[in-house]
């Protein structure tokens, strides 16, 4: 088991002296960290240093195929079990949002915009009115 070193002796090492023969340490710190050479690292500032990794450029392209799940939230409400149940075909839920509000859109949970609701050849589609920014986002975090 490796001796452990007292306060006096790492004080005696980090000034540049070796052993106080108070103790079996015998050489300087080099000797005891070994033969430590330098780390090289990337160079992070120009690239984000990917390209150092796989062989190519960092570019936004890699992201071109990541799947996201995208919903768009025309309300929201809270109900009882019971009032659930009794949901039919024909049944009317009243949500928290006024007729002409813009809507939520929501990409995997996070609230990152607004829109208004449009129909397009029998289409509902949903026409980007605000796009939040980062600020605005952690406000209104849901």
């Amino acid at each position: 088991m490796p001796e452990e070193l007292s306060q006096e002796d790492i004080d005696a090492l980090l000034a540049g002296g070796g052993d106080d023969g108070g103790g079996d340490l015998g050489g300087d710190l080099g000797a005891l960290l070994g033969a430590a050479e330098p780390m090289d690292l990337p160079d992070f500032s120009s690239d984000g240093g990917f390209s150092e990794f796989s062989g190519e450029a960092a570019s936004i392209d890699m992201l071109y195929d990541v799947d996201l799940d995208v919903k768009i939230e025309l309300g929201r409400t809270h109900m009882t079990v019971e009032d659930v149940l009794r949901v039919r075909e024909g049944s009317v839920v009243q949500l928290d949002k006024d007729a002409g509000a813009p809507v939520d859109i929501l990409i995997n949970g996070r609230l990152v915009a607004f829109g208004e609701v449009l129909v397009l050849n029998d289409y509902f589609c949903v026409r980007v009115t605000e796009i939040l920014s980062n600020r605005e986002r952690s406000i209104l975090k849901r």
